[in-house]
């Protein structure tokens, strides 16, 4: 889906497609952060708003507990939907959508007489408020890819963390002037105004959506936003979050339902066409899925102080719902330097292992509190974890952004907010276990055990995960968020024309230049594009002896796909070893119209298992590599899932490779061309029985859709990427 610029001024679209000027200016960013800021807004204001709740309702304080888990549920559940929707309907319209349910959940709530009814604006609240982050997370990636940024926008992001940290923060003093000054509705009736706001400035600085909305038939639109993927997942959360709130009572057939469904979940997105929960990414990205993990257990660790420390004060120290709320204020505000602070950085490694840290030395401090602690430690005590909370909340989200696939952005986005929601919600379990009897000084005790548990936990994962190591260094080097990449350098020689194309941008990088007359070697004279070893794959296609023998210089173009092989090994690319082969029940699939391979059934030379058919030996797979068997011409015509076990890997590049020309390097160009993977395509270990077909191919058809270069190319691109 082609990105969504801004077309107003200030910051009209050049004819390049890049927005003049700075591409995130304040009429673009302030609705999403406002909008960014509604869920952990409501979801940190309700905590000075419970007591007085439970005595205008005339219920006990704890069955309040259901107004925290409703919209953390629904949080879970909406924030990676919400992402899915914003990829197939465009961000634009589901943050609006977003924003007006906001306003309608305040009505409801602010005339609410019942805890049903609270309930069911919370719910509300939670759906329509999650719209807010992957939508923002979804547009500032299209913006940046738009204005050509090489790295991270850090700033922005920065922006959009720092918006929602503080308000984690300083919802419960703000919630505690109101609630003290205009009574516990205000605790709804404040998302009126706020959501207003967010609408009118979406509305008049956010670009529509350029692609017009495509439904098709109800069957072919829940295929594409897998509806079934979706309720499965909302299904295994809601077993658990019963499970969950029971506690310390263990509710055996919740816990037996969340395990069922989910292995249902896993066997589902396993099979489906474009899931909703990417399992083959969470299983072979574990940057991704560490990082996930991570801000989960951050984010309990923190929620549970937050509802925890709020209660205890409000209960055990007779403070009201307002001088509670004060004494968080300093969280708040140490939550948003510390979001500043890090936001300016590229590493992240060293302020992940700051945040851990820091959340262990909070959880041993809060064992020391009790009645008779002095106020103004207590407020130190938070602080420290005001600090946790905004260098972990920025620190997880720019890891994020770089390791998750562009174009999924919006639902990785929402599923690292529904891990957060996951760890709030066994927060709110741990918290309500702990002053099941009463809120105390021993039940604040024993949440701090658990809090060093889980700050011991954070601290080693974060500690030995060398895939921040680096990617802090390939980070590092990148250029600064708000520099465009250099355009190519000044050439004295004649440039060959190409005709002019909008291609979909992926992640840019530095240009470099090679020369030479000759196109069926590789070498040419336009600009091309370098390209980062970490986010690209090498595909060795048909390295067989049955094709090898079928072209010619067999030898020579085996060496130079050898010599492709090692400068993989050595720069750090993926490599994808994709062999033609048949097994038996392949073969007798093969119709009698098909021309190529019923006369290869017949003839028995691509039956798998043969010595014909494997990869040739002087290609050395290792553990690494990936090793696709296909049935078809096309690469991606396989056993194997190619698409997504790129997508696992992050790869947005691909160097091709392989016999023949106009067999499998064709078919898989196309195809890979369609799919918007930057294609490099390595003129000199790529051959054809048909030489003038090879010379065709290369001069006057694959220049449109890859660049066209040979293997000695490619240290000089590697090198200029770093």
């Amino acid at each position: 889906m082609p990105s969504a610029g801004d077309t107003r001024a200030p910051e009209r679209i050049s004819e390049a497609g890049a927005p003049r000027g700075n591409p995130f200016g304040a009429r673009f960013v302030a609705p999403l952060y406002l909008g960014a800021s509604l869920n952990p807004v409501n979801s940190s204001i309700i905590a000075t708003a419970l007591v007085a709740i439970a005595a205008a309702l005339h219920i006990p304080v704890g069955d309040t507990a259901i107004l925290i888990s409703s919209l953390y549920l629904t949080s879970a559940l909406a924030q990676p939907a919400a992402g899915r929707l914003a990829e197939e309907f465009g961000p634009r319209r589901i943050f609006v959508a977003g924003i007006t349910l906001v306003l309608v959940a305040g009505i409801v709530g602010s005339l609410a007489h019942s805890l049903t009814a609270l309930i069911v604006a919370r719910v509300l609240i939670g759906a329509g408020t999650s719209a807010g982050y992957p939508a923002a997370m979804l547009l500032i990636r299209r913006r940046a890819e738009q204005a050509d940024h090489a790295a991270p926008p850090r700033e922005v992001l920065g922006g959009l963390s720092i918006t929602g940290a503080a308000t984690v923060a300083v919802g419960p003093a703000i919630g505690g002037l109101l609630i003290g000054g205009a009574g516990w509705r205000a605790a709804f009736w404040i998302n009126i105004p706020v959501a207003a706001v967010a609408l009118f400035l979406a509305l008049a600085g956010i670009a529509r959506d350029p692609d017009p909305v495509r439904f098709g038939s109800p069957r072919a639109l829940a295929s594409r936003i897998d509806l079934l993927g979706m309720l499965g997942f909302g299904g295994s959360l809601t077993a658990l979050m019963i499970f969950l709130d029971a506690l310390p009572r263990l509710d055996w057939p919740a816990l037996a339902a969340a395990l069922v469904l989910a292995a249902a979940l896993a066997g589902w997105e396993l099979r489906a066409a474009q899931p909703f929960l990417d399992v083959r990414l969470l299983v072979a990205n574990g940057a991704l899925t560490r990082t996930y993990l991570r801000n989960g257990l951050t984010l309990m660790g923190t929620y549970v102080i937050l509802y925890g420390l709020t209660q205890w004060l409000e209960v055990a120290r007779g403070l009201s719902a307002y001088q509670a709320g004060l004494m968080l204020m300093p969280m708040g505000v140490l939550t948003a330097l510390a979001a500043r602070v890090v936001s300016r950085r590229a590493a992240v490694r060293w302020p992940l292992i700051a945040c851990a840290v820091l959340l262990l030395v909070g959880a041993v401090a809060t064992l020391f509190v009790g009645s008779g602690t002095p106020i103004a430690a207590v407020i130190c005590v938070t602080a420290v974890f005001g600090l946790t909370s905004g260098a972990g909340t920025v620190a997880n989200q720019t890891v994020l952004y770089q390791e998750a696939p562009a174009a999924a952005l919006g639902t990785a986005s929402g599923l690292l907010r529904t891990f957060g929601y996951i760890g709030s919600i066994a927060s709110a379990a741990i918290t309500g276990t702990a002053f099941h009897r009463g809120v105390s000084d021993s039940g604040l005790h024993s949440i701090a055990w658990v809090l060093v548990a889980i700050s011991a936990l954070v601290l080693v994962m974060t500690v030995l995960d060398r895939q921040l190591a680096r990617a802090d260094r390939h980070h590092t080097n990148q250029p600064p968020a708000g520099a465009r990449n250099p355009g190519p350098a000044p050439s004295t020689e004649p440039t060959r024309a190409e005709p002019t194309r909008t291609e979909p941008t992926r992640t840019e990088l530095p240009r470099t230049e090679s020369r030479s007359a000759d196109m069926t070697t590789g070498t040419h004279t336009t600009p091309t594009p370098a390209l980062d070893p970490a986010r690209t794959a090498l595909l060795l296609m048909d390295f067989q002896p049955v094709v090898l023998g079928a072209v010619p210089d067999p030898q020579g173009v085996l060496a130079r796909a050898g010599e492709a092989l090692a400068w993989a090994r050595t720069h750090g690319a993926h490599v994808v070893f994709v062999r033609v082969a048949l097994a038996d029940k392949d073969a007798a699939a093969v119709p009698a119209h098909n021309k190529t391979f019923s006369q290869a059934v017949a003839a028995g030379y691509l039956t798998d298992g043969t010595a014909a058919t494997a990869v040739h030996e002087s290609l050395k797979a290792e553990e690494d590599d990936l090793t696709v068997r296909k049935t078809r011409i096309s690469a991606f015509a396989s056993d194997t899932d190619l698409p997504a076990e790129l997508r696992a890997r992050n790869v947005d590049t691909l160097v091709l490779a392989g016999l023949t020309t106009s067999g499998v390097v064709l078919t898989t160009l196309r195809q890979a061309a369609d799919e918007d993977y930057r294609l490099f395509l390595l003129a000199d270990a790529t051959a054809d029985p048909d030489p003038e077909v090879h010379r065709v191919l290369m001069e006057k058809v694959f220049p449109h859709q890859a660049e066209i270069i040979s293997t000695a190319d490619l240290a000089a691109l590697s090198t200029a990427a770093q």
